[in-house]
């Protein structure tokens, strides 16, 4: 698989233990979901968490978390792992933002929380004015990976 500079630095310590990351390999946008979570409000902001979903070999599930768990400064640990309607998503064809991708035989679908959340957010609220990014335009640091490393 190829590695993306510009990936999640805890997408690549997965890459680098050869965990497949669907939309790396298709080239594609990561697929996004709102939940049913409501985030803890903050002020007048509050809404619902948007989670990135990843599907991951059954066997490496357990790997998948312990590397994303070092990571809790970027996406961290899975807030979620398999039934995807237990978390309020009822179409795991239809993503709110990104790109469907395929979930294989002996995969199980993974959700991290996700940056696209202040969207989501902002849908809720309407505020006059916010800034935030677009889903798959992340914030870019020359910090290391091993800097986020915990």
């Amino acid at each position: 698989m190829e590695m993306d500079q510009t990936s999640p630095k805890e997408l690549r310590g997965l890459m680098r233990n050869g965990i497949p990351i669907r939309h790396i390999e298709k080239k594609c946008n990561v697929p996004m979901y709102i939940t049913n979570i409501p985030c803890t409000p903050a002020g007048k902001f509050e809404g619902p968490l948007v989670v990135s979903m990843r599907p991951i070999p059954e066997h490496d599930v357990i790997r998948t978390v312990q590397i994303t768990s070092h990571f809790p400064s970027l996406h961290g640990a899975p807030v979620h792992i398999g039934n995807p309607q237990l978390i309020g998503i009822k179409s795991i064809e239809q993503p709110n933002f990104g790109d469907p991708v395929t979930i294989n035989k002996r995969e199980i679908p993974v959700f991290w929380a996700c940056g696209a959340t202040p969207q989501a957010v902002a849908i809720h609220v309407k505020p006059d004015i916010m800034i935030t990014h677009a889903p798959g335009h992340m914030f870019i640091t020359d910090k290391s990976d091993e800097f986020f490393f915990v």
